[in-house]
């Protein structure tokens, strides 16, 4: 049985886990939902079509997704403490999971916006709709539970990274794991924060799909 210090400092790791998990996807949502809006509204097939900003937000998603999460953490350091103040620990970790979440939650809005039937969108064009109301009355309605099911993808994929973060430094379940798992040999210590981070991702997986499937107006009677 783990002793009360070893309890407390497990629980405290969950807690920084879910901060840096909730807040880089939120902050993540906020910058990763209008490049996915505007990848799909500039698209060559897309309601405004312009082929430079396309680009732009094409190239920025496929670099910064290109770099592995941990050299990425390394890269962003002088960034990071330009931002925060330090190099380590949860807030400082928050930069590197935002900067790794945006492209990849562009990409998923983009994904989940593209799937709207495009006779949709034609009978709003067809009634003078603009392209703000045909982007937030349209798309955003018509996709909500891919975006959804997106988003719980997001939220597991942010969450692996915040663990994966532990290595240098990052704070969180993963940086327990890592001291006390790896370089301690307490094997016991690093299965726990093993199984509460696989517990983390199916609860939060299954809370997001039962979100969408109330949601998904197709079933529906």
């Amino acid at each position: 049985m783990f002793d009360k210090a070893v309890t407390e400092m497990i629980k405290i790791g969950l807690l920084e886990t879910l901060y840096m998990t909730i807040v880089s996807v939120c902050v993540g949502y906020l910058l990763g939902l209008p490049m996915g809006v505007l990848l799909t509204v500039t698209d060559k097939k897309g309601i405004k079509p312009n082929a430079c900003i396309y680009k732009i937000l094409d190239v920025f998603s496929n670099i910064v997704r290109s770099v592995p999460f941990i050299i990425l953490v390394v890269l962003l350091i002088p960034f990071t403490r330009l931002l925060v103040g330090k190099s380590y620990g949860s807030t400082a970790t928050i930069v590197p999971l935002v900067i790794a979440a945006t492209p990849f939650i562009g990409r998923m809005v983009e994904s989940s916006l593209k799937e709207v039937d495009h006779g949709v969108i034609e009978a709003a064009q067809s009634m003078g709709a603009s392209t703000w109301t045909i982007i937030h009355k349209v798309l955003l309605v018509e996709a909500r539970t891919p975006l959804i099911v997106g988003a719980t993808i997001a939220i597991g994929t942010v969450l692996g990274y915040s663990a994966m973060a532990g290595a240098v430094g990052g704070g969180g379940l993963g940086d327990i794991a890592i001291r006390y798992g790896y370089y301690r040999y307490q094997t016991d210590i690093m299965i726990v924060t093993i199984v509460i981070l696989v517990v983390l991702v199916q609860l939060l997986q299954g809370i997001g799909m039962f979100l969408s499937k109330r949601l998904d107006k197709r079933n529906t009677n």
